[in-house]
């Protein structure tokens, strides 16, 4: 069965469009973004930093995530709202830098593909996550236009945030997925990138449909 890679930086619209197209196509849907959410939360919540890389990796063994109806499952708990915070987001940046973080989240998600079609998002699902996979596509959009796509976020969750503040965030992300030395954020070799600054969702689950055999 097919493989549907979707990479790209924060607000460019990965996650409404992935989730998109598995309804329409009947596949499963991964949002590998929440998987290192979870594993921030976690140490969070044992108290420890997520920049400190030994800490991060002695609680790995105490962590199991499970990827189900578009939630996730921390230990068995469904998190899917806790790991949403801000806060999350940033530290979930930190961890995911480390090598043994990284290593176990693409075990689980290869785990996931069970010969069922898939459609994957992140920032390496094309690169190193599955780089066989039948498609590729990689989202991009103007930083502008992706802040005011998170301010849109934040405003639902009631977090109050200016312009200014959300594309200095966006920007700082940029750089460390970019710069990480393990599987940092690249177009995947024969992706097919797609500008959504002047799209809407419709638009792109379109043009990437227009690109997939089904």
């Amino acid at each position: 069965m097919k493989i549907i890679t979707i990479d790209g930086p924060g607000g460019a619209g990965k996650s409404t469009v992935a989730k998109k197209l598995a309804l329409i196509l009947g596949y499963l849907y991964l949002d590998t973004g929440a998987m290192y959410r979870a594993v921030a939360l976690y140490v969070l919540l044992k108290g420890k930093s997520c920049k400190d890389e030994k800490a991060v990796t002695s609680l790995l063994c105490e962590i199991d995530i499970m990827h189900e109806n578009n939630k996730i499952y921390l230990n068995g708990k469904d998190v899917e709202s806790e790991i949403r915070d801000p806060e999350i987001s940033e530290a979930a940046s930190a961890v995911s830098t480390f090598y043994e973080v990284r290593k176990k989240m693409v075990e689980l998600q290869r785990r996931v593909f069970h010969g069922k079609g898939l459609v994957c998002e992140g920032r390496d699902m094309g690169s190193v996550v599955f780089p066989d996979a039948c498609y590729k596509f990689y989202l991009t959009a103007s930083i502008e236009e992706r802040a005011k796509r998170r301010l849109r976020d934040l405003e639902k969750m009631r977090v109050t945030a200016s312009i200014s503040e959300t594309i200095q965030k966006l920007d700082k992300r940029d750089r460390q997925d970019s710069e990480r030395a393990i599987s940092p954020l690249v177009v995947p070799e024969g992706a097919l990138v797609i500008d959504t600054t002047w799209m809407n969702v419709q638009e792109v689950t379109e043009k990437i449909l227009s690109c997939v055999d089904h």
